[in-house]
């Protein structure tokens, strides 16, 4: 059991889809406890995979019901093992989705304290026990349809800051009262989930902050004008509700939100969790967001900095100055800011198509996750060495955001014409990462006219602690290369002046070091990890989940918050109002780090030793871009020859593995793989079952021709080799005391190389939105 400390502790939840987790910090933001509940293992009588129920389409649902007796198993675990009348203060998040309460909505503030939460909140409290969560994009066509309704992607993006996209509440809404009017009948009230967990700590139902409310679809945000209030848009209601008493019926089951900004506390913790648990009554409850936003805020971006988050839904995201919402991003309101202050926002480019199309690449051409992360790195950029033979595919398996809300397929073009597979199949990996890494770095490009980042974008905004790898007296743009007309863009694809200074990088993908290195290249920037990432990715690299004993970032950002909201109302130093939340994270961590003498910030409690010996910590050491320390010590011989004779096998061959997918095989892997919410920190683990898109679906199990064709022996299918994920490199102590590292540098050559991709990429996805392919 850790040592119960006496200083005051701060609690951060995260629901994530398959698991609930607690991270525990003291004042000085130092990690002092992890648990999590793991839904699969722990609650195993739902048969849950990751935590979700798949079924045959775009639907992915969970049961509200598990989260219960999770809430119930995580407290339990807190009491057991810390002292919770030191907490004095609860933030948090969860995944995105909705709780539809059935009427009448049962008083939370009268539980008995005798019983567990959910043998007083059952299933049949509910009216739609299985909601669907962010992974599902069975509403995406409802979504569409208000869209029209609205007069298109940029009239409904100016009138409520969003386009259509699969996960759109207002597009949930709808097709419940279409597909299932009993249960639009019976419902009393929806909840966003951050809500609803935060409803289950103060013991009354709460309303969702204007962050989550801007994502709904339904809310029309005041921005920058003169007097201007932020409300709900009765109009989408009455569309969505089929009529204005529909419309009102909807209004009052979301409830009002706070646009506050969110440093204030919502409520204390309710008398029920005092009496069971032994909280003190004074805890103060903090605003709870989503999952992606709370991630964001435990890194502290700086304002040139840009978040980028890998896993079942890729996203990127940067701070923003000004409220200008059109269809190329989500814009949202800051989630942690002072009322007074000037309001913040936070840009978002979002890509559903994210782990499950790598995990269908890795399945149908390598072995391993190992072999495919070497296969990246071998292959050269664009797939060929020549200059004018460049090869570009998109993976685009699920509906997803603008620009690809209308397009599903998989695409490949070589030397500019469309192809139904490259001759060099080894290509396919290294085509697909670039692609997805392209894609956010055309969308970053497209943004910058906007206004959205003010008068100034990228590394142009402020000086960083790390220095761009080219600044100082050279131009801001590569040299030697003439972009009069621009190849026809609407931006320069070789300044990179308006480009992010810093990657901040989290998720499984990012602890590869092909993708590290290829992000750094495309953004020609460095790329950084949170060190709780790094030291994770040496017990298990290929997992969103985080490794046991590792905390969440999402629920470190929770805890963070309510640090944050507590030092406002006892008028401690950091609550001051000096400067934003960052700002105040960052000279509470610098207090810290001068406290400790320079030690760096712990990254676990109580973790299992690393399968990998490389060096994790920050500044132990550099790594190189595709050397990765000693391999495993688990037959470290063995595993390196089997990978260097699967590559060779290619060679020679010319030839993949396990191609002749069909249609059912695919939507197979996926739901096998599919299995998180968009969060980096959302994956899930299965024990011995297939657990996120990093995990390697039973290529027994498919019915394709080439894969039943495999030799069913146990030489024919070894066990695949390890993947050595990134290691820190040396890092400056400014990033250290944000518990950040470096784990890969950009290459100028790389950034130009890429460059020359991107007027080219543009043309062909312009004719796979246009239809013309």
């Amino acid at each position: 059991m850790p040592p119960k400390s006496l200083s005051t502790l701060f609690l951060g939840l995260e629901l994530a889809t398959d698991q609930l987790r607690a991270s525990i910090v003291d004042e000085n933001l130092e990690l002092v406890g992890v648990e999590v509940v793991d839904f699969d293992t722990e609650v195993p009588e739902y048969q849950t995979q990751g935590g979700i129920f798949t079924t045959p389409g775009d639907a992915y649902t969970t049961p509200v019901e598990m989260w219960l007796k999770g809430f119930d198993l995580l407290f339990e675990k807190l009491s057991k093992n810390y002292d919770l009348t030191r907490i004095k203060a609860i933030g948090g998040a969860a995944q995105q989705a909705l709780v539809w309460w059935k009427a009448p909505v049962p008083p939370l503030q009268a539980l008995d304290p005798r019983l567990p939460v959910h043998a007083q909140i059952t299933s049949q409290s509910f009216s739609l026990q299985n909601p669907p969560i962010a992974q599902d994009t069975s509403a995406h066509t409802h979504a569409l349809a208000l869209e029209a309704a609205l007069g298109g992607p940029d009239l409904m993006a100016a009138r409520v800051g969003t386009c259509a996209h699969p996960s759109l509440v207002a597009a949930q809404l709808l097709r419940v009262r279409e597909a299932w009017p009993d249960i639009w009948a019976r419902t009393g009230r929806v909840q966003m989930a951050s809500s609803f967990l935060a409803s289950l700590l103060t013991g009354q139902l709460v309303g969702m902050g204007e962050a989550e409310a801007s994502s709904t679809g339904l809310w029309v945000h005041a921005g920058s004008q003169p007097g201007g209030q932020s409300h709900w848009d009765e109009g989408v209601m009455e569309i969505v509700g089929g009529s204005r008493e529909e419309g009102h019926r909807i209004w009052s089951w979301l409830g009002e939100v706070d646009p506050s900004g969110g440093r204030r506390r919502i409520g204390n913790i309710s008398r029920y969790l005092v009496d069971r648990y032994g909280f003190d009554p004074e805890v103060i409850i903090t605003p709870f967001t989503s999952d992606y936003l709370s991630t964001y805020l435990s890194l502290c971006p700086s304002p040139s900095d840009a978040v980028l988050t890998f896993g079942p839904m890729d996203v990127m995201m940067a701070p923003a100055a000004n409220y200008i919402p059109t269809r190329l991003y989500n814009l949202f309101p800051h989630p942690a800011q002072d009322a007074n202050e000037k309001k913040r926002y936070i840009v978002m480019l979002t890509s559903r198509n994210a782990d499950v199309p790598r995990a269908l690449v890795r399945d149908m051409y390598t072995k391993s996750w190992s072999a495919f992360d070497r296969l990246v790195a071998i292959v050269p950029p664009g797939g060929s060495i020549g200059l004018d033979d460049k090869l570009f595919s998109f993976w685009l398996l699920q509906g997803d955001t603008y620009p690809f809300a209308h397009v599903k397929g998989i695409y490949r073009f070589e030397t500019g014409v469309k192809v139904n597979e490259f001759r060099d199949l080894r290509a396919n990996p290294r085509c697909l990462l670039e692609s997805q890494i392209l894609s956010f770095r055309v969308r970053w490009s497209r943004t910058i006219p906007t206004g959205v980042f003010g008068s100034a974008a990228g590394r142009a905004r402020t000086s960083n602690s790390t220095p761009s790898p080219i600044a100082g007296g050279q131009p801001k743009r590569a040299t030697g290369v003439n972009n009069s007309n621009n190849m026809g863009l609407p931006f320069d694809p070789y300044d990179y002046a308006t480009l992010p200074a810093r990657i901040l990088a989290t998720g499984a993908a990012a602890n590869f070091p092909s993708i590290a290195n290829l992000s750094g290249d495309v953004f020609n920037a460095p790329v950084l990890m949170p060190t709780t990432q790094i030291d994770a990715a040496q017990v298990i690299p290929h997992r969103n989940t985080p490794a046991p004993g590792f905390p969440a970032r999402a629920a470190l950002g929770g805890a963070y918050v309510a640090r944050w909201v507590w030092g406002k109302e006892k008028g401690t130093p950091a609550g001051t109002g000096r400067g934003g939340f960052e700002e105040e994270v960052r000279r509470l961590l610098s207090k810290r780090w001068a406290a400790t003498g320079g030690a760096p910030l712990r990254t676990n409690i109580n973790a299992p030793a690393p399968a990998s010996k490389a060096p994790s910590a920050a500044g132990s050491g550099a790594s190189t871009p595709y050397g990765h320390g000693s391999r495993s010590a688990l037959g470290s011989t063995i595993l390196v020859e089997e990978e260097e004779e699967e590559i060779e096998e290619m060679e020679r061959t010319g030839s993949g593995y396990g191609l002749g997918f069909s249609e059912t095989d695919i939507t197979r892997i996926r739901t096998v793989t599919s299995s998180t919410t968009g969060t980096a920190m959302s994956g899930s683990t299965l024990g011995e079952a297939p657990s996120t898109a990093f995990t390697t679906p039973d290529l027994g199990s498919l019915t394709s021709p080439n894969v039943g064709s495999q030799s069913t022996d146990a030489t024919a299918n070894p066990t695949p080799s390890t993947l050595q994920p990134v290691t820190a490199m040396p890092t400056t102590e400014a990033e250290l005391q944000l518990g950040l590292a470096k784990v890969a540098e950009p290459d100028v050559d790389a950034f130009m190389s890429y460059a020359a991709l991107v007027p080219e990429y543009c043309r062909l996805e312009g004719l796979l939105i246009k239809g013309i392919v």
